[in-house]
């Protein structure tokens, strides 16, 4: 195996800190992974990582090749990238990432014209709630909306989103319109779980932040169930105003609470330090970014 490949796995290997896991991203047998860092060890002739019972741990000398080897390995697949088109190159495979929400009502819609613009492009697109590893699923660019923790990946801000509460008239007109959130207490508001837990709503009170735990009948993990629960007059419910703007405007849903509506979230595309922004990555982001500049409520602000 060439001196490349190894640096490639000993870089897959330090993102994951497992043998195994490096193996699964670039589809080889932990034992291979094992074996090349150790033979690249041999080369430089200083030791990378420590092997331990307890798990690996990156040497000094490991993080600072790891630091030297992303760019390195980075900077090889533009060049690749610019020398067979001399333009940076939208073509293969790219594995993507979003919400279902976002996926259904705006990227998937309008992918037939970025294939039209790209013909050699094409996209595996994992739709899921759940934070997908893009070191350990191979996947190139996940769309993410919030503040991101700091894990080391490369983060462009291509929009933002507004949270807000709406119900149905006819809920309303039952139940009574909420004034402040205390009164959420006496509402039957619609939970939306993630990974099995309830997400908190969250506003912005006269003194900062407020976090309120929604309770109602229902709980899912699907936002368009939430929606569609809403509509049929079952409670309150919170999520991005972009997803209920058109309900809001046609007057089937209300948008209440709105002098406690939260900052803006952040709308993200991440990538790994290890691909940076190739042509394919920049091509597809761009995409999107457009894509959420054409929308009143996604577009940066």
């Amino acid at each position: 195996m060439d001196q490349l490949k190894r640096m490639r796995l000993f870089v897959r290997t330090v993102e994951t800190e497992s043998f195994s896991r490096a193996g699964k991203a670039e589809s080889v047998a932990q034992s291979t992974v094992s074996k090349e860092v150790a033979a690249l060890e041999a080369h430089l002739g200083t030791l990378l990582i420590r092997r331990s019972p307890r798990g690996l741990s990156v040497t000094d000398k490991g993080r600072e090749f790891y630091d030297f080897a992303i760019g390195m390995l980075s900077d090889l697949e533009t060049a690749e990238a610019r020398i067979r088109s001399g333009e940076m190159s939208a073509r293969g495979r790219l594995r993507v990432t979003c919400s279902p929400v976002f996926s259904n009502r705006l990227i998937a819609p309008r992918l037939p014209a970025l294939f039209a613009s790209y013909p050699d492009l094409t996209i595996d697109l994992e739709v899921s709630e759940r934070y997908v590893s893009l070191i350990e699923d191979g996947v190139d660019v996940a769309i993410r909306i919030g503040e991101l923790p700091d894990s080391g990946l490369l983060a462009r801000q291509i929009g933002c989103v507004e949270a807000t509460v709406v119900a149905s008239p006819a809920y309303l007109a039952e139940h009574g319109t909420p004034a402040n959130l205390d009164d959420l207490a006496n509402h039957s508001c619609l939970p939306f779980t993630f990974q099995g837990n309830s997400k908190t709503w969250k506003f912005q009170g006269p003194e900062g932040p407020v976090v309120v735990p929604p309770f109602g009948p229902l709980r899912t993990n699907d936002p368009e169930s939430v929606h569609a629960a809403v509509l049929a007059g079952m409670g309150l419910a919170q999520g991005p105003s972009w997803m209920f703007a058109d309900d809001i405007e046609a007057g089937r849903l209300v948008s209440v609470l709105e002098d406690y509506r939260p900052r803006l979230y952040p709308i993200q595309a991440v990538s790994s330090t290890t691909r940076r922004m190739t042509g394919a990555i920049k091509v597809f982001v761009d995409f999107v970014a457009g894509l959420l500049k054409d929308e009143p409520h996604l577009r940066l602000r």
